[in-house]
């Protein structure tokens, strides 16, 4: 985790870096450019785009670096020397059967090419993820597979 947070770092200083560049380039162009005439010197999107990508990356490595401390020293994926039964055995339940995900991921496309083409699409779409989400959820509660 140390290294993910020094990449982070890095990229907040670059994208500082390149944000500067990119505001101080912008006012010297200013005279130069027939496409903005009047108005600002600053060229207000690419200087708060790049600019927010520094800060974007500046609360990453904060919170990489907090989470590195929190943890209580080294994981066994951050090792090079580790092998792989050293990590956490347990990474969940999933159900390689199960075809609720299909069920939701279809009403969800339904949802957004409703949102793209007509609404009226997104209220067919809509009652059918929500029930892929409930069917997901208690798959389990039913049929073979109940607990």
């Amino acid at each position: 985790m140390r290294v993910n947070a020094n990449i982070f770092w890095l990229l907040t200083v670059f994208f500082g870096l390149a944000g500067a560049v990119y505001t101080v380039w912008s006012i010297i162009d200013f005279p130069n450019n027939p496409h903005r005439e009047g108005g600002s010197p600053v060229e207000w999107v690419g200087t708060l785009a790049i600019s927010l990508g520094g800060v974007m990356s500046a609360f990453l490595a904060f919170y990489i670096s907090i989470t590195k401390k929190a943890q209580g020293g080294e994981l066994p994926e951050d090792t090079a020397t580790a092998d792989i039964d050293d990590g956490d055995p347990e990474l969940g339940h999933f159900s390689p059967w199960s075809w609720w995900p299909f069920v939701l991921a279809f009403g969800l496309a339904l949802i957004f090419l409703g949102f793209a083409v007509g609404i009226w699409i997104a209220f067919i779409g809509a009652p059918i993820a929500l029930i892929g989400i409930i069917g997901w959820q208690f798959e389990y509660y039913r049929g073979n597979f109940a607990r």
